[in-house]
């Protein structure tokens, strides 16, 4: 499976696709789209633009995306999930199931601690894609939220299916 990790910036919005057959990863592409324009609304276009071009070009089976979390300043909280809505957006727009993972959860899944910095997080993607060429930290937490997804994703969907 093909899957699109995305970590959601109204200003750098990173990308990362990876392929996945069994337990086995490997790098495709990664990326950073970045939001175009003297008004939110110009950036929110320029990003659902580019982040459409980017799925349709490597046609993934399944998305990955970063939850936002909630802090001191209430506006920058509120125009970041404007971008993650594009993010959620586009991918369903495709038809793709979407999965969402907190913050340390990425991490803790990547790096083995919920805490960990941006260095560790890039190191820890590094040694799981070797050859990984990354764009930016951007991109670097992309990846990561797509091999989150690749290790949780299955047994999130095998979960919903007994539930119903």
């Amino acid at each position: 499976m093909r899957v699109i990790g995305i970590d959601p910036g109204l200003r750098n919005l990173g990308w990362g696709v990876i392929d996945m057959e069994g337990s086995r990863l490997s790098h495709v592409a990664n990326g950073i789209c970045h939001g175009d324009g003297g008004t939110l609304a110009a950036r929110l276009l320029s990003l659902h633009g580019q982040l459409t071009d980017i799925i349709g070009q490597y046609a993934p089976g399944a998305a990955a995306v970063e939850q936002t979390f909630v802090n001191k300043d209430g506006a920058g909280t509120l125009k970041l999930g404007q971008a993650r809505g594009i993010a959620l957006l586009v991918p369903a727009q495709f038809g793709l199931d979407v999965g969402e993972y907190a913050p340390n959860t990425v991490k803790k899944t990547v790096v083995g601690v919920g805490h960990a910095g941006k260095d560790q997080v890039a190191h820890m993607v590094r040694v799981q894609l070797p050859g990984v060429e990354l764009a930016g930290a951007d991109a670097a937490d992309a990846l990561a939220i797509a091999i989150c997804h690749a290790h949780h994703g299955p047994a999130r969907v095998l979960k919903e299916k007994v539930r119903a």
